[in-house]
Parts: structure tokens; sequence; C-alpha cells
């Protein structure tokens, strides 16, 4: 991804006209590599992420919620020690370097100033975030701690001086006066070999960048000066944008290309590209847990599927038993004792022969008992056997909806899909101290929107949150939701009549929240709230109907945003 210099560079352009000068009101680590400050300024809050994540290590004013966590870390509380209602003068940049150190004045216990620096360092597995006291140049703490032992040349931990990244023996293309690049145009005609030789003498050039500067550097008839620094100077006035190409990137640099999606900011245009990136990786490293449970009790149930529909195939050879017995018993005199096989003609079958199997060892009668106890195993077989595949089926059908649940959940949802797996037996419920008490977790709240008409709709993002929403919080007269025969959310329309546009908005919404996301034509069930009940002993999120209508619709992302925001 090509948060490069470059872009780092565009970044701080954009954040210094809407930041500088504002205050810290708030501070939260949502996540373990990533804090949001959220900086009051030109009458405006403004949530400003700064991340340190191996894969989407970024800055930028976010407008993604998150939740904060109950209990801070202590990075968390030394941030908020120091920064808290600190006034931000100035955010630069390590030469061209992924490095932007942010400015902070305060003032410490006895009321002198305090000079502060909140340096985010962008590297990829080595991304940090640091607090520095400037006056001293003594790290206060860091989001990551990196001891001597795992690098010698910079220790990254509270109380040691802070010394910057390791210096690039590389120009920095926003300062370089010897036009290195008119040499390597010469030297270099083809176009992929020339942005290799960008990137290893200009400082924070991304691969995709690099190609954008040589396409620049190639355009014949045009003055070459002039088109490096007309492409440079995009990042002071950037065209943020997504590039599909072989693999889609974010760029502030202007694409002449159908295949660009724009945005109006370049952290606008994070959040787009981040966002589905992002929350899938969270839910995956902090579900892990869940999914490991849900994948082996499902292996384990298909393979029990699997054997108690071999064991009913056999149970259908039982009449076979039985009338071998009968034969046996009716042929009795013919059979002797040491016959291994004997064929007897089938009275159940026009006279037709048939070869029964004997035991050499048993006698006559034993042998057509034997047959008659194996005929009677079996009929009593298919009972339990067919009420095993009936809980079998059940209990495989329970766990994909919970697999469906985590591939569609937010990072948030995530507690109450483990306090549920803790309920039914899948995971020991944690203790919450010495007494032995088990911790009572709070569930969350359905997901809240708005249809064009201005009513409220309701979706349970889980099983837990499905029972209250439909068993205890809505009315009687309120409308219900549920893709048809697709694992996916209950939906509430909280009105009794609503308008066709509402309903087929509450649609898209129970569609959106399926397995069938992205699919089309989507049937979506609907019936007022009286209708549905729960089952005795049904699993939670499981409910029955009748009396349902049926809408088709296809669900769309940008239709169900517009729906949340009103």
């Amino acid at each position: 991804m090509p948060f490069d210099g470059l872009f780092t560079h565009a970044m701080i352009a954009e954040l210094r006209s809407k930041i500088i000068g504002g205050r810290v009101t708030k501070i939260s680590q949502p996540f373990p590599n990533e804090i949001i400050l959220t900086i009051r300024s030109q009458r405006q809050n403004h949530p400003l992420l700064l991340s340190a994540h191996p894969n989407y290590a970024r800055i930028q004013i976010t407008q993604i919620p998150y939740n904060n966590p109950p209990v801070p870390t202590n990075f968390t509380m030394t941030l908020r020690k120091y920064l808290e209602n600190a006034k931000i003068t100035e955010i630069s940049q390590l030469d061209n370097d992924r490095v932007a150190y942010f400015s902070f004045t305060t003032r410490n216990e006895l009321g002198d100033e305090l000079p502060l620096l909140l340096s985010i360092e962008i590297m990829g597995r080595y991304s940090n975030v640091l607090l520095i006291n400037q006056a001293e140049n003594k790290i206060l703490d860091t989001i990551k701690h990196i001891g001597p032992s795992q690098n010698r040349f910079r220790t990254l931990l509270p109380g040691a001086t802070y010394i910057q990244p390791p210096k690039q023996d590389l120009l920095n293309p926003f300062t370089d006066k010897s036009k290195k690049y008119l040499e390597l145009v010469q030297q270099f005609p083809n176009r992929e070999i020339l942005a290799k030789q960008l990137q290893k003498n200009y400082q924070g050039i991304a691969t995709e960048h690099a190609l954008y500067l040589a396409d620049r550097l190639h355009d014949v008839g045009d003055d070459l000066s002039t088109n490096w620094d007309q492409a440079l100077k995009q990042a002071d006035c950037p065209t943020p944008n997504i590039v599909e190409e072989n693999k889609a990137f974010f760029t502030f640099f202007k694409y002449d290309d159908s295949k660009v999606e724009n945005a109006e900011s370049l952290s606008v245009l994070l959040d787009k590209f981040y966002q589905k990136k992002a929350t899938s990786d969270r839910v995956q490293q902090q579900g892990s847990q869940l999914f490991h449970v849900i994948k082996v009790n499902l292996q384990k149930n298909r393979k029990k599927l699997k054997k108690l529909q071999q064991t009913m195939d056999s149970t259908q050879k039982a009449d076979i038993l039985r009338v071998k017995g009968e034969l046996l018993t009716t042929y009795l005199f013919q059979v002797k004792r040491g016959m291994t096989e004997i064929e007897l003609p089938n009275y159940y079958d026009s006279e037709k022969p048939v070869k029964i199997a004997l035991s050499n060892q048993l006698s006559p009668s034993q042998n057509a008992q034997k047959y008659f106890k194996k005929y009677q195993k079996l009929k009593n077989a298919v009972e339990y056997v067919t009420n095993q595949i009936k809980i079998t089926k059940a209990e495989i059908n329970y766990l994909e909806e919970i697999e469906t649940q985590l591939e569609l959940a937010d990072p948030q949802d995530l507690p109450d899909i483990k306090v549920e797996l803790q309920q039914e037996g899948y995971l020991r419920a944690q203790k919450q101290n010495k007494s032995g008490k088990v911790r009572k977790n709070k569930l969350g709240q359905p997901d809240t929107f708005y249809s064009s008409e201005g009513i409220k709709i309701s979706v349970g993002k889980n099983n837990l949150q499905n029972d209250r929403l439909t068993l205890k919080m809505a009315q009687k007269k309120d409308i219900w939701l549920h893709a048809k025969n697709i694992h996916g959310s209950h939906v509430i329309i909280h009105n009794s009549q609503p308008g066709e546009q509402t309903l087929l908005e509450a649609a898209e919404l129970a569609a959106y929240y399926s397995k069938a996301r992205s699919s089309g034509n989507v049937p979506v069930d609907y019936v007022e709230v009286k209708n549905i009940r729960k089952p005795n002993g049904a699993k939670p999120g499981f409910v029955i109907y009748e009396g349902q209508q049926t809408l088709y619709v296809t669900p769309d992302e940008d239709e169900i945003k517009k729906m949340k925001k009103i």
C-alpha cells in the first residue's frame, strides 16, 4: 500500500489545515496498536487516528466509530496525563520518510510550559507511536516497547533518550537541487526500470508512485523539470482517489482513468479503503478463538451426520434380514448344521431363489434367530438415528448461523457472541476473581437505522441481540423481517403501518446483514411480531413464524450507510 513518504507529506499538509491550533479533548485506544486523539479545532471535533498496525499503519482523521475499552492501557493513561487539553502547534515530517511529528504545548504540575512531541513511525511491523519530552529529549512512553535486545541502535522504552530512525542515504524529492531524475531518464528509458531507479535514489517513494512519476518523466515534448515539479506539487493540492489496477491502491496523484474512485479528502479516502480490510483483520485477530471453536464443532458435527446417514442407509436392509429369517424358519427342515449357505425360494417375490449366508457353528434355528435379532436391532436403530440426524442438523444449522455472524461482525460484536458460546457450553465461562464469580458481560445494543420516511429500524447483530430485539423490545404490531431460508439478522421496523419505501429499505437491511450480502434479488420475509414465536428449548436466535409475505431486494452498501447517517 503506498502510504509512503510522498503520501505522508500530502497527509500532513491536509492535517495542518484542519487541526493546527486545536486542543486535545479526548484520548482513547480502541485497539492495541491504535490511538485516537480527538482534536477540537475550528469549532469541530476531529478524531485523529494514529495507527501502528503492522499492515494498516497510517495517520488520518477518521469518521469510523470506535468503542473505547472499559480499562485504559498504560500508554493511554500516559497520553491523558500529558496531552489532555494540550495545544497542537505544528506537524512536521522527517525528511521524506514515513515519520510524522506532532508538536504540542502544555504545562506541567508547576505551571511551567512543557513542549511535547508525539511521533508516529509508519514502518510496517516496526511501526510505533512515541510520546517525547522535547526539553529533555526523553521518551515518556511508546505504544510498543522495544528493548536493547530487540534493537541495539534504538531503545524505545520510557526514560530512554530519543533517537531518530536511521537516516537513509537517499535524496529528498522535495528538496533535491541536483535534479538527479534528469540523469536517470537518460540512462533508463524503460518505464519499469526508471521507476525502480527513482526508488533507489529518492526517499519515500512507493512502487505505484514511482511508476506515476516515471510516466510524467516520459511525456514526450514536455519540459521534464516542469512535469516533475508539477507532479510533486499535487502533494499540497491532492486528488484523493483509489485506483483499480492489478491491485487496488490509494494515492493523491491525479489519474486519468475510468477505474478510479474519488474521495473528498485523503482522510475520507483512507476510511473508504481501510474500513473493510481493517475491520475484517481485527475480527479475525480478536475472534480467532471463536472462529476456531465454530470450525472444530462444525467439522465434528458434519462427520457425525455423515456416519448417522450411513447408519440410516444400512437400516434399509432391515426387511431383507426379516425375510431371510422367515424363509429359514419356514424351510428349517432343509437347513443342516455345518452349512455356510443355502438357496431358498422367496414366497414374497414370486418364488425367486434367494441365497442366504449361514454360520456353520450355529444350528438351523439359531441361524434363523440371528437374522431376526439383526432385523430387530436395525429396526430399533431407525427411530434413534432419525432423532439424532434431526438434532445434528439443527446443531450444524446453529453453528453455521454463528459462523455467518462472525463473518459479518464488527469487533464490538464479538463479546456478545462469546457470551452466547459460553452459555451454550462451547466455551468455558471466564472467572472474574478468586471468589469464583462468573463475569457478567453487558450485552451490546442492536444497530439503529432510519428509513427515508424517518421510521426507526433496529438490526440484531447476533443471536442474543436477535432474541432480545424480537421477543422483548419489539411491539406486537411492529414488523419483523429476515432473509428467507438464509442465515442472517432479525430486523424490526418500529411501526405498525410502514410505507412501501420503508419496507423495501428494511428488507435491504435484512439482506445486507445476512449470508446473502453479496447476492442480488434476495428474498426477505416480513410479518407482524405477534406471529413470531420461539419453541421451547430452541437455540438462541431461532424462531418460527407464519402468515409472512416476501419481498425481493438487492442490498446496496451505500444505501445502508445513508440509513445509518439519517
